[in-house]
């Protein structure tokens, strides 16, 4: 097994797409989960004169469903046209510097800059997105089918590595300096630098096996990745389990982003977490990802990625309930272990799977559908939970409750959106035989599309 990996990919080429995991998962641990976005809540929403609690969360989800909807309506036919041109890492370059340049750029977001702190943020937000798309779709040429649950568990791991790497070493300057809005704001701009500089090795060390097909006469690659497309739709039939499997991760997959973009505002909001905590708290998170990644990717190449994802999805319900009925902040602390360690065995497991789906040489396309059916959804969940937050923390004003009150209460209902998500992704899960889908996969004939039609 490993004889024939190592003709498909080299050791320093694994270590390339790893250390990228890296790199990115410091931009989401800083400005997804523990640093920004609760800055953008607190102090930069917070300090506009005279607007209501719960308006922080609101133009937080709207922001991440903005982001989400731009990649949903992109991913596809870029995904199309990396595959037919051999276009992976010349795209995955372009949404990394973007999204590189705009994190640096959250450094002049301040108190109530609250529209260049939305439009920066949505913008390095489509990057990282984007960007994850090509990230994935170089997996399927660097590791085999019955690699791919390893290589991408450990991929998993050392990104969330990577995250507690840049947490800890923002984490000191923040507590010395009580959380001075200067230092916060320069640790985006070193979180920036800390993706680029570990994003460098996948475009230097990394070969794209993919070869750049000539383009049919009166073609263009728009108009060809539109066909190939229209063409991947009209061959659905022959990919049912993937399709089922797309529909559940649409769903389920809102539940795991409602968590990530929420986890530093929930843990403000109701629990009344200073930055510093908030990134110890982030620290816990990742560390526990790390070994759900790693202990998932075992369990998928054991016992099959269907069953280690139903299993992982059934141990993330059990935070989500915990937090709706508990006040303490010690168990915060706990319940943020114990989703770390299971979301991220979501996430690895559901990447492994489109690559195990996925036909050959069509890697890139069926990531681009993965892409878009989760950021489909994720467009729909962060706004939905921003926007009940923010509905109920109303309702109880209304009934008397003091606005601090009020808004936790808001919060704790807005759980209630991300269990219900998850619990109806699991349920059609369920339905996916995943020995079909493989099947289907090896099946298929390479990039099988007329060129000229």
């Amino acid at each position: 097994m490993e004889t024939a990996l190592q003709q498909k990919s080299t050791r320093r080429e694994r270590w390339a797409w790893y250390l990228y995991d890296f790199g990115n998962s410091a931009y989401a641990a800083v400005v997804l989960l523990a640093v920004y976005s609760a800055y953008f809540q607190g102090a930069v929403v917070g300090g506009v004169e005279g607007w209501p609690e719960g308006r922080g969360s609101m133009l937080w989800g709207i922001a991440v469903g903005i982001a989400m909807l731009t990649v949903a309506l992109t991913a596809p036919v870029l995904g199309a046209i990396a595959d037919f041109s051999g276009a992976k890492k010349r795209i995955l370059f372009f949404y990394t510097a973007m999204c590189v340049v705009f994190c640096a750029l959250l450094f002049f977001v301040q108190r109530g800059d609250w529209f260049i702190g939305m439009l920066f943020f949505i913008l390095a937000e489509i990057g990282y997105r984007s960007a994850q798309v090509f990230y994935n779709a170089l997996l399927p040429e660097i590791a085999d089918q019955d690699e791919m649950p390893k290589i991408s568990g450990n991929g998993w791991a050392i990104g969330s590595i990577g995250g507690i790497v840049c947490l800890l070493i923002v984490l000191i300057p923040i507590v010395l300096t009580k959380s001075d809005p200067l230092v916060v704001r320069l640790s985006l701009v070193f979180t920036a630098v800390f993706f680029a500089v570990f994003a460098l090795f996948i475009f230097l060390w990394v070969k794209e096996r993919a070869e750049r097909r000539r383009l049919p006469e009166g073609e263009t690659y728009l108009s060809l990745a539109l066909k190939r497309l229209g063409h991947t739709f009209r061959e659905v039939r022959s990919f049912k389990e993937f399709v089922k499997f797309m529909v559940a991760f649409l769903i389920y997959n809102d539940g795991i982003l409602m968590v990530l973009d929420f986890g530093a505002i929930l843990g403000a909001v109701l629990f009344g977490m200073e930055q510093q905590e908030l990134i110890i708290f982030m620290i816990i998170v990742q560390i526990t990802s790390v070994v759900g990644a790693y202990l998932f990717g075992l369990i998928a190449g054991d016992f099959g990625g269907k069953r280690s994802l139903v299993l992982s999805l059934l141990l993330m319900l059990i935070p989500v309930v915990w937090l709706y009925f508990t006040n303490s902040k010690l168990a915060f602390y706990f319940i943020g272990g114990w989703a770390g360690f299971a979301l991220t065995g979501v996430q690895s497991v559901s990447r492994t799977l489109v690559g195990m789906f996925s036909p050959p040489g069509k890697s890139a396309e069926f990531y681009g559908f993965f892409a878009v059916t989760g950021r489909t959804s994720s467009f729909i969940g962060p706004t939905i939970f921003g926007l009940l937050a923010a509905w109920a923390t109303k309702q109880f004003e209304l009934q008397g409750q003091i606005a601090e009150l009020a808004e936790q209460s808001g919060h704790r209902i807005a759980l209630f959106s991300i269990l219900a998500f998850l619990l109806v992704g699991l349920m059609i899960l369920l339905s996916v035989n995943e020995k079909k889908g493989r099947a289907a996969a090896q099946a298929a004939p390479e990039a099988a599309v007329p060129e000229g039609s």
